[in-house]
């Protein structure tokens, strides 16, 4: 009996998706300006702060619902959702606005 119950809880915990990124809220600070990247080819990104880390990095991927206007310093609430199937070339989480919280002009 002992053996079906470690068969049953390895089964059950194998099959759960560990690397899974429930939806959740951030704030996300984005600065006043596009940086040059590379992603599949050249391109522009924006540089953001997410949860009050100390240093920028690039966000490749855009943000669902926000309309950035170079210039302006953003603080906003970004729910994070990871997407089931993304395409190949594409980013695996998807980020859509919830409220902008700032909009300043440095």
């Amino acid at each position: 009996m002992n053996r079906f119950f470690l068969l049953f809880l390895i089964v059950l915990f194998s099959s759960c998706d560990k690397s899974d990124l429930k939806p959740d809220l951030i704030t996300m600070q984005v600065a006043d300006h596009y940086q040059d990247c590379t992603g599949v080819g050249p391109m522009k990104c924006l540089l953001v702060k997410i949860d009050g880390a100390p240093n920028w990095t690039y966000h490749y991927a855009g943000i669902e619902g926000f309309a950035y206007e170079e210039g302006f310093e953003y603080k906003l609430t970004v729910k994070r959702e990871k997407i089931k199937n993304p395409p190949a070339d594409g980013s695996s989480i998807r980020y859509t606005l919830v409220n902008v919280i700032e909009k300043i002009k440095p």
